[in-house]
């Protein structure tokens, strides 16, 4: 609080109650509210009090700041409990969901390492249900034990690859015919999504704390798809969905995807596997791609997939560096090895350019750049540049040419989750120039690495992340993708052991018990929206696939943990919007109530590829349906019942149609509010909906009209349902246009 100090304890706490007693009206409640007093390094007290209360306290003369209380923890994988998905809130989802037990998760992607201790096989796990028609397939060191009450089932899938890319050779090491993992991707999103809780666990001493999954009692079933060689053929992935289907899991996740230009959905088999899952009430979660953070390049399009772009989370990890002149500077990184008191002569890798290189990429430590007689034994200073824009690559360059550690200059953003053990700092570009200012100055220059340290709660969040990709969709620019925010950034979660990490040390043996690390991408994001969903389905086991989503996307968040505007990393950073993040960043205890629900159905989403422009034909391949496509209606793209409206192309005025179902109290009254975008007018009709025991669904139409003829850019608004209880926003996405189908150049 900052109240003044009194010279006596007694006499501060005896004002403490004094301020409370103003605002409370009486000694008894002030005594009652209040819960410490802190009386000897600060004055300052904690109570229990509402917002109007603490509202009228911060203008009491002394008062200096008012702040509400936040909830910390031991350092954990800390994205569940930013999210707020713990056993210790009351009616949470966790709690309500009995941490997502009866619900069974399918995870498409590098297989599983099953001794993680992630995948235990604890007592309180139930048996496989008797729904559950899966297999545990055997292969190369993976057989019938490696399957428990936690991982209920495990295939692979090797027939497509291999017609791809000739026979796989496992005899090396690198690779297992068989469910088990060594890639690391697929245990570190399985454990993400579901993982049993871990004491103690760190990357090398870093984070420490409990690591556990969104999901913890729910079962397993894991589908491997994609190898450690890289790639994952989509004949394999389409035999998956096809096994998935039967096998009878409640949500699958799938972290992978195309990378832009995107093929139509005819030709892309995530998008039928996905839509024939969706069809039997399956729900499926995707990557959305991390080609950020330019436009246009999110992938897994399709309305009837939950895509999820990735954002940061409150955990740092800040790692200084010391210049020969003394002056310490801070970057990221996560270094913990050895020599970490020495001094290392400092070069920049202009100055160390190899005769072949060009000079501009050698200032970007791009591969082949450098000159291995001026760079070993050294420290490197890399700048980003629009010719190299990874630190990992340049780290590479560094390694190749004997240099000791790499400082890479770049756009601010929180990723740091490729460096190891080899020193890797990121710093701004601020901090580099301040770097090369000092090796100016002096005949020698040198830096001293010291180790990182992990905080909590020291920089905003949530943040999208920079290579998180953003919409619009460049396949269907109606359909708003991404669908929602999730943390993705630095997460901590379960690893293969045998998957190597960017440098191999022999002499360090901590190498070989590594079994938590730290990644980064849209691929972490995916399976926490799919722990959410699965705690989702054992609380409404009965609510569809797209009900789910427009649960998780109506109640989602549009500010940070400050309450300020989210932004998006980028160069520069941006206010962020629909494109980066959809409906926003996900809240998941809000989704278990969300009010009003916007609905879907197989034949919605028929109409929609008709309305596309796709034949009978394509339709009866896509869908398996004897539904036939009527005339062509441009106009379904639009009215589509998605928890979102997006006009790529106003003209001048028109009207959207959409549909929401009541699944709050049976007697229920929701009043529209809008924010419409800049440039255009939006109303509601009807302005009010009146829902009873009779009336459970209500049509309503948004009508938009452009103020300005101009060839112009999306803007974004918003429209609100409010019962004074729930508020149901949906993102209103518009674009004007003179012309069809002109550029945005």
């Amino acid at each position: 609080m900052g109240e003044r100090k009194h010279g006596k304890p007694e006499l501060v706490s005896k004002s403490h109650h004094q301020i409370l007693s103003h605002i409370l009206g009486s000694k008894e409640a002030a005594k009652e509210s209040i819960l410490y007093s802190y009386k000897h390094g600060f004055s300052g007290f904690a109570a229990v009090l509402t917002p109007s209360q603490a509202e009228l306290i911060a203008d009491f003369p002394g008062v200096v700041i008012v702040v509400p209380n936040r909830i910390l923890s031991l350092h954990t994988t800390r994205s569940w409990d930013f999210l707020h998905v713990n056993p210790y809130i009351r009616n949470g989802i966790l709690t309500k969901s009995r941490a997502g037990s009866g619900a069974i998760i399918g995870v498409m992607d590098t297989g599983i390492w099953p001794e993680s201790k992630s995948f235990k096989d604890d007592a309180y796990m139930a048996k496989a249900p008797c729904r559950w028609k899966g297999i545990c397939q055997q292969g190369l060191e993976f057989n019938l034990s490696h399957c428990n009450k936690k991982i209920i089932g495990a295939r692979w899938y090797v027939k497509g690859y291999e017609a791809e890319f000739g026979m796989l050779n496992a005899s090396d090491g690198i690779e297992f015919l068989s469910p088990r993992d060594a890639a690391g991707h697929g245990t570190h999103t399985s454990s993400t999504a579901a993982g049993f809780p871990v004491e103690n666990a760190s990357f090398m001493g870093l984070a420490r704390g409990r690591v556990r999954g969104g999901a913890p009692s729910a079962w397993l079933a894991v589908y491997k798809v994609c190898w450690a060689t890289g790639g994952c053929s989509s004949a394999d992935l389409l035999a998956a969905f096809d096994d998935a289907i039967h096998d009878g899991v409640d949500v699958l996740s799938v972290s992978l995807g195309s990378s832009p230009p995107l093929p139509s959905y005819i030709d892309d088999v995530l998008a039928i596997g996905s839509f024939h899952a969706v069809a039997k009430g399956i729900s499926v979660v995707c990557s959305g791609g991390n080609s950020g953070p330019y436009t246009q390049t999110v992938i897994n399009t399709a309305p009837w997939i939950l895509t999820v772009a990735a954002s940061t989370i409150d955990r740092g990890f800040p790692t200084t560096i010391t210049l020969g002149n003394n002056q310490t500077l801070v970057g990221q990184g996560l270094y913990t090895s050895k020599d970490l008191d020495k001094f290392y002569s400092l070069v920049y890798g202009e100055d160390i350019a190899s005769i072949d290189a060009d000079i501009t990429t050698a200032g970007s430590c791009d591969s082949g750049t450098l000159n291995n007689t001026l760079a070993r034994g050294k420290v490197v200073l890399c700048f980003q540049s629009r010719y190299q824009r990874s630190a990992i690559v340049a780290t590479r360059t560094v390694l190749s040419a004997s240099g000791v550690g790499v400082i890479f200059a770049q756009s601010p953003r929180k990723d740091v989750s490729q460096s190891w053990n080899f020193p890797l700092v990121r710093v701004d570009f601020t901090i580099g120039t301040s770097i090369i200012t000092y090796m100016e100055t002096t005949r020698n220059p040198v830096v001293k690495f010291n180790p990182t340290r992990t905080t909590v709660g020291q920089q905003i969040s949530p943040e999208v992340a920079f290579f998180s990709a953003r919409g619009p969709s460049s396949i269907s620019p109606s359909v708003l993708k991404p669908d929602i925010a999730a943390p993705g950034v630095n997460i901590l979660a379960s690893w293969s052991p045998v998957a190597s990490p960017l440098q191999q040390d022999p002499s360090d043996n901590r190498q070989l018990s590594i079994q938590f690390k730290f990644e980064s991408g849209t691929s972490m994001a995916c399976p926490h929206i799919t722990g959410i969903v699965a705690l989702l389905k054992s609380i409404h086991p009965n609510w569809s696939p797209a009900a789910i989503k427009s649960a998780l996307v109506t109640t989602a968040s549009l500010e940070d943990e400050y309450g300020q505007s989210i932004v998006a990393e980028g160069a520069p950073y941006k206010q962020g919007d629909p494109f980066d993040y959809g409906g926003g960043h996900v809240d998941p205890n809000k989704a278990i109530s969300p009010g009003l629900i916007y609905d879907l159905g197989t034949s919605d989403y028929i109409r929609f590829l008709c309305s596309m422009g796709y034949n009978n034909t394509a339709i009866s391949y896509l869908a398996n349906s004897s539904i036939k496509c009527s005339t062509k209606s441009t106009e379904f793209l639009l009215d589509l019942n998605l928890p979102s409206i997006t006009i790529p192309e106003l003209m001048r005025s028109l009207t959207v149609t959409r549909t929401v179902t009541n699944v709050g109290p049976v007697n229920s009254v929701y009043i529209a509010r809008v924010e419409a975008p800049a440039g255009v007018t939006a109303s509601v009709k009807p302005s009010v909906l009146v829902f009873n025991s009779t009336v459970k669904k209500l049509k309503f139409k948004v009508s938009f009209c452009a103020r300005i003829r101009t060839q112009g850019r999306y803007s974004f608004g918003n429209l609100f349902w409010g019962d004074g209880v729930h508020v149901v926003r949906i993102p209103l996405v518009v674009r004007t246009v003179i012309n069809d189908f002109y550029s945005e150049t």
